[in-house]
């Protein structure tokens, strides 16, 4: 069974840095474009960062663009997002997802999920 682990969340104050890191287990995903999204509590979720399978294409949300990065390392089916400058508006639970689609920013167009992990920002 495909499995999504996250890791690296925590509490840390605005302007520092974080990296979460999410690993797949299982039977390998025939394509993985791999994803990370986001849910503030009361909030709907929504998109944070993508890559496509092969690492050479990238996309963010305008409201991370420039602070955050994604990158894989497909020798240990493991994506990560480094996040710097981190505000306390970037407090939520985030999740990584898999799709088939690259590039997709919609919830509904990720087949597989991790059980999410809390990032929160503040002093």
């Amino acid at each position: 069974q495909e499995r999504l682990v996250e890791s690296g969340g925590g509490l840390v104050q605005p302007g520092g840095s974080l990296r979460l890191s999410c690993a797949a287990s299982g039977r390998t995903f025939r394509v993985d474009n791999r994803a990370w999204f986001r849910q503030a509590p009361g909030k709907e979720r929504e998109f944070v960062a993508g890559i496509s399978w092969s690492g050479g294409s990238t996309y963010y949300a305008d409201s991370v663009k420039g602070r955050f990065t994604i990158s894989r390392d497909n020798g240990k089916n493991t994506v990560y997002l480094r996040m710097n400058s981190l505000k306390p508006e970037d407090t939520a639970v985030y999740y990584c997802a898999t799709s088939e689609y690259l590039n997709a920013r919609a919830p509904t167009t990720y087949d597989y999920w991790g059980q999410g992990l809390q990032v929160t920002v503040s002093s």
